[in-house]
């Protein structure tokens, strides 16, 4: 499923124009982005929890050359998924 494909489903279950469907759901993402920037943690319970984490720097080798390079330190976002969503995916 593709973000217009999203859109076209909020807009049929919440009986909202797709203009609208697409203002509330980048709402919504904005919102997850906001909170994760803010807090580095954001919960939607029966959904799952989203973190940010730190990713120590670490050497890795380039492909092409062979030749050893150095990653730098970053943090990333992961995703820890909920009960409910666990279920629904799996049966």
């Amino acid at each position: 499923m593709n973000k217009a494909e999203l859109i076209a489903k909020i807009a049929g279950e919440a009986e909202v124009s797709k203009a609208m469907a697409e203002k509330l759901l980048n709402a919504t993402l904005a919102g997850i982005r906001e909170g994760l920037t803010d807090d580095g943690n954001l919960t939607l319970v029966g959904f799952g929890t989203f973190s940010v984490v730190k990713r120590a720097a670490r050497k890795g080798r380039n492909p092409q050359t062979g030749k050893t390079i150095k990653i730098p330190a970053k943090k990333v976002v992961k995703f820890k998924p909920g009960k409910n969503l666990k279920d629904s995916v799996n049966g």
